[in-house]
């Protein structure tokens, strides 16, 4: 099974509601962090592929797309190796994300935080390049800006959508070539909900 939508948009660009919307909309399973959470037995594979020896095809079996983070950090290598899937790009104000990422997927004792084991290892294998940065806003919204710029100077712009959370179905249902839902947009993944299933995990 091959991927039929790439996201290539940072965690906390509203990935999580994507997902679902991506599922609701025929293109699920779609792959998110949590999905490795619910999958530890894929973490080795994704540590092969920080290494420089992925098999895309072992990661993403039975998927057929892909948002947030740890895919969005191989945006360019996925959107070659399923050359005929559409990129999705999420992103949002640089500030507002920052402010996000602080208070979740990088707040002291989140899971990107440990320090030994496989998980350590899986994420230092797509945040080693920003690890020493996490908390310094100049230069993670530099980051943020400079990895948007990237994507839509990478990738050719008919196969591509530059989507922003509040857009709702529409765009993304027109690029998609689908039918809009008689149902509203999912709205997932605040930060008091991250908070809560970060503290569930925790649980013995």
């Amino acid at each position: 099974m091959a991927l039929k939508v790439v996201g290539s948009g940072l965690g906390r660009t509203g990935t999580k509601s994507m997902q679902t919307a991506l599922n609701m909309l025929g293109f699920g399973p779609c792959h998110h962090m949590v999905e490795v959470f619910a999958h530890p037995e894929s973490v080795p594979l994704w540590i092969e592929a920080g290494a420089g020896r992925p098999e895309w095809d072992k990661i993403f079996a039975g998927y057929n797309a892909m948002v947030d983070y740890p895919g969005s950090f191989y945006w360019r290598q996925l959107a070659a190796h399923y050359p005929d899937a559409k990129v999705l790009h999420t992103e949002r104000d640089p500030d507002k994300w920052f402010d996000s990422t602080q208070a979740t997927i990088f707040a002291p004792g989140s899971p990107t935080t440990m320090s030994e084991g496989p998980m350590a290892t899986f994420f230092d294998s797509f945040l080693n390049n920003i690890r020493g940065h996490l908390h310094d806003r100049a230069y993670m919204t530099a980051h943020f800006r400079r990895h948007n710029e990237e994507v839509k100077r990478t990738i050719p712009p008919e196969r591509l959508l530059v989507y922003e959370a509040g857009q709702g179905w529409v765009p993304l249902c027109k690029f998609l070539g689908v039918p809009v839902p008689d149902a509203p947009y999912p709205s997932e993944n605040s930060k008091a909900e991250f908070v809560a299933r970060v503290a569930a995990m925790k649980k013995p």
